[in-house]
């Protein structure tokens, strides 16, 4: 292995060596305790020592770095405490998630460095978006982001690469290509020849190294970051590893021919490199045996620290209290002057004045800036707000909403415009564990708002017109707001983007242009978290939303002897479950209306709940009104025959019947 190519200094030198060395004999002790029953699952990075080692040293202590399984030594170079990492690994208290994820799943801006999820692929959007942030605050700063050779061939990888091309994005993409995906071997992976080709698709610079050099991980990185700083634009650095161990050690290396193991163990870069220094006479035996010992004292110490920890006690109220962070709402008055507008032209305002408030507020979305949206919704914004914060993007739903993430972790906010709330498919999985779980799992909140214009009655068809909103209510650390009116709209709006949790924030389109109000012209603010009653009777509850809210009263327009309470929700997570129950106890009849198809939405969690609070109330049945069990066909006469609003006139006169 060739170390005279790279001139590094001695004190260098021997700082890489004991950087590497720490790791490996955590490690060592880590199989031993696996076998022991002590903890409970290990992904194994001996033999890939000098990538995360070379890395994180090439790095300033300042710069985001964003690891995965088998980088320990990422964490062991930024002197996390051991006991910590032990108790991390223990599930106890004292480790990053309160015993609520395992292994390295967890981040700390302490060390300033965000750990990964199992899908792997969204913490290269979320680099992107850490990125974007030094970029936007014109700090001169480097992120680094690992993923193995699997994980290239994921859409997030290639979605990420290309919004940080064009973007010049100063993100360093670090690729671990060690041979095997879990068992599938690279040839069965990819066709290229090297993983650094992908590069030249998206216009990137790209270099392979020697992931077991440490000397030349170190000194390639360091002379690209160096330059980073200086040119921001992204890099893909491909390292030639080797998987010495199983995916994680109960899967073994059966797979793997021996040759092929033989041949990468000669290339251990503990080894090589203490061989190396030895004979540059920087090493000793004497010195070994000295590090060594210091290092395993600082091992069993830190282990017995762990180990005398209490267990952590379950705690309802503590587990349930976490899943958001807590936000303290405060009321900001309208003044009395108002004017009559839209909905489409109250979201505009609204948030073109929490733009002005917030000056680390970036919108982002595919055709927002010049273009105004396809909604027309940020006409005009790239001129009193520039393109820096009005941000056309690539067709990456996936990559934007992680960059959104990546954005607040950057202590930044997000304004994202899913163009049509049927899209959200695309960028699925970092909006429900990615923005949904950060805050529960390590204490990282997501000060993320998607707008999400949707709904049907417009002609649109299957892929342009759903009310999607039940695939978010399931999942727990989401927001979902649902105004029906222009004064709703604006004031929810407002408060969404103060809130530093995720919120999905569904715009129906066929309100947009055809609901009027009286709406202040100033910023103001509405609760999360409070339905409206907009009618009161003592007859029956009709419990909506969106534009279910607008059938409702159309309904009872033409019926003016039901006396109704008209509960509008508004917010359906956090759902006012008081205000649901307080009418149904008043009326003792209810019936529930949604845009959404009926089987599985929120009506029939908002039935299962009154049910189970009130059924000693109740009159009669409860009622769901929902749309056809198909997907929302084009053709107008079929998509009316789908509505629900088709049906609701039937359903409610039936049911104040019974």
């Amino acid at each position: 292995m060739n170390y005279t190519d790279f001139k590094v200094t001695e004190d260098v030198k021997l700082k890489l060596y004991k950087s590497m060395l720490k790791p490996r004999m955590v490690e060592e002790k880590m199989l031993i305790l696996l076998r022991q029953g002590k903890i409970s699952k290990w992904f194994s990075g001996i033999g890939q020592e000098a990538i995360s080692i070379g890395v994180t040293t090439a790095l300033k202590e300042d710069e985001y770095i964003l690891p995965m399984h088998r980088n320990l030594g990422v964490f062991t170079t930024r002197e996390i405490p051991l006991y910590r990492l032990f108790a991390q690994w223990q599930g106890k208290a004292s480790g990053f998630t309160q015993g609520r994820d395992r292994s390295f799943h967890f981040g700390t801006q302490d060390f300033k460095i965000i750990g990964m999820i199992s899908h792997l692929g969204p913490q290269l959007g979320v680099a992107d978006g850490i990125a974007l942030a030094h970029k936007l605050k014109k700090e001169k700063k480097v992120t680094a982001v690992f993923t193995g050779e699997g994980a290239t061939s994921e859409g997030d990888f290639h979605e990420a690469l290309n919004v940080a091309a064009v973007w010049e994005l100063p993100v360093l993409f670090c690729v671990e290509n060690n041979g095997y995906g879990l068992s599938t071997p690279t040839n069965e992976q990819f066709k290229c020849d090297n993983i650094a080709d992908k590069g030249v698709g998206y216009g990137m610079e790209s270099h392979i190294i020697d992931g077991n050099n440490i000397l030349e991980v170190y000194f390639k990185v360091a002379h690209l970051v160096r330059d980073m700083r200086i040119n921001p634009r992204p890099i893909l650095l491909e390292f030639k590893t080797f998987r010495m161990r199983g995916h994680e050690e109960t899967s073994g290396t059966k797979y793997v021919p021996q040759e092929l193991l033989d041949t990468w163990a000669a290339k251990d870069p503990l080894e090589n490199f203490t061989t190396y220094l030895i004979g540059e006479n920087l090493l000793t035996p004497e010195s070994i045996a000295a590090y060594k010992t210091e290092i395993q004292v600082e091992i069993d110490e830190h282990l017995r620290i762990a180990f005398a920890e209490d267990t952590i006690k379950p705690n309802e109220t503590i587990e349930l209290g976490d899943v958001y962070q807590k936000f303290d709402y405060k009321e900001v008055r309208p003044s009395k002057f108002i004017t009559k507008i839209r909905l489409v032209d109250a979201i505009s305002e609204g948030l073109r004045q929490a733009m002005k408030k917030f000056d680390n507020l970036v919108i982002m979305g595919q055709d927002v800036a010049e273009y105004g949206g396809v909604f027309k919704i940020t006409d005009g914004f790239v001129n009193d707000f520039g393109k820096e914060r009005v941000r056309n993007t690539p067709i990456c739903e996936s990559a934007i909403v992680s960059a959104s993430m990546g954005l607040s972790i950057s202590g930044m906010k997000a304004v994202m415009e899913m163009q049509f709330a049927d899209f959200a498919s695309s960028g699925f999985n970092p909006i429900v564990n990615y923005l949904a779980k950060s805050y529960y799992r390590w204490g990282e909140n997501a000060d993320v708002v998607i707008r999400m214009p949707c709904g049907g009655g417009v002609a649109a068809g299957p892929f342009h017109s759903q009310t999607n909103e039940a695939w978010f209510t399931k999942t727990p650390g989401l927001k979902v707001v649902y105004p029906a009116f222009p004064y709703d709209a604006k004031g929810l709006l407002a408060t969404s983007i103060e809130d530093p949790n995720p919120v999905l924030f569904f715009e129906h389109k066929g309100l947009y242009r055809s609901v009027y109000q009286e709406v202040p012209v100033d910023y103001y603010t509405l609760p999360l978290g409070e339905a409206s009653l907009l009618r009161q009777g003592d007859q029956i509850t009709v419990i909506t939303y969106g534009a279910g809210v607008h059938w409702a009263l159309d309904t009872l327009d033409k019926h003016t002897e039901i006396r109704a309470d008209v509960l509008d929700l508004r917010t359906l997570q956090p759902l006012d479950t008081k205000a649901i129950y307080d009418s149904v106890i008043r009326t003792g009849k209810v019936i529930i209306l949604q845009e959404d198809s009926l089987f599985g939405g929120i009506a029939s969690d908002i039935s299962a709940m009154v049910m189970e609070n009130c059924f000693e109330y109740l009159d009669g049945p409860i009622k769901r009104v929902g749309s056809l069990e198909t997907p929302i066909p084009f053709n107008a006469e079929l998509e009316a025959q789908y509505l629900a609003k088709s049906r609701f006139e039937k359903d409610l006169l039936e049911l104040i019947a019974y």
